[in-house]
């Protein structure tokens, strides 16, 4: 665990591990706070705030005289939430394949959303996934974020790897919101081969516009689905 986090974040990111690893499954009791409080040597508040994130993400529930009660992973494909594709597909197999490794290009816009003078100036940084779910495709990720202050990205390994863990546990980024433009569409050359389907096969497209903890950082994504066995879900 990084040790230049705030102690919260780092009883948080070990919680949420354990939760996703199944150490803690769905309807089990946390430890209580006292218990957590000994475990990692830190105040009841640190405990608290750490215990109101995972309630918000929807790892856990309260309840009063009980405790924290395991919600378990989350259901579905996540696409749409806050928590991330990688976390919300729990035990599906996931595999991610790099089609455009990180490079540093201009830009004017960011798909269907127009983008700030100092977002221009600094150039983005852009690179494209394919995610791979128990063998099928399913998603094509096109991304685009600002060249601002985020040092080594270009170096870092994709495969296989959350954008939103890397941002929140390398940079200390956290995802807050956004704004989404959902599309019914039709896959062209390209996605055709990168989700072996014939052409005129139905394809979802999202535009995404995702906000973050750093002022003047938004992540730019648009995203093609191959849905047809997965449903997505999740709230901004």
């Amino acid at each position: 665990m990084d040790s230049t986090l705030p102690q919260y974040k780092q009883v948080y990111e070990i919680l949420r591990k354990h939760i996703l690893e199944g150490v803690y499954n769905e309807g089990d009791l946390l430890p209580s706070e006292n218990e957590l409080c000994a475990i990692h040597k830190v105040t009841r508040p640190t405990i608290r705030k750490a215990l109101d994130r995972l309630v918000n993400e929807g790892y856990i529930k309260k309840q009063q005289g009980k405790g924290s009660i395991v919600s378990g992973k989350p259901k579905g494909v996540g696409i749409l939430s806050l928590s991330g594709t990688t976390s919300a597909l729990g035990d599906e197999k996931l595999v991610t394949k790099i089609i455009v490794k990180p490079e540093l290009r201009q830009w004017d816009h960011a798909f269907s959303f127009s983008i700030t003078e100092q977002e221009k100036e600094a150039g983005c940084i852009y690179f494209e996934r394919l995610r791979i779910v128990n063998g099928k495709p399913v998603f094509f990720d096109t991304t685009m974020i600002p060249n601002l202050n985020l040092p080594r990205f270009l170096s870092l390994k994709l495969e296989n790897k959350s954008l939103f863990d890397i941002l929140r546990t390398r940079y200390q980024i956290e995802v807050t919101g956004g704004e989404q433009k959902i599309f019914a569409t039709t896959g062209d050359k390209k996605l055709q081969k990168l989700f072996n389907v014939n052409a005129g096969h139905p394809v979802l497209q999202l535009d995404r516009k995702i906000e973050t903890s750093r002022i003047g950082l938004t992540i730019y994504s648009q995203v093609f689905c191959n849905t047809d066995e997965y449903a997505l879900y999740g709230t901004f």
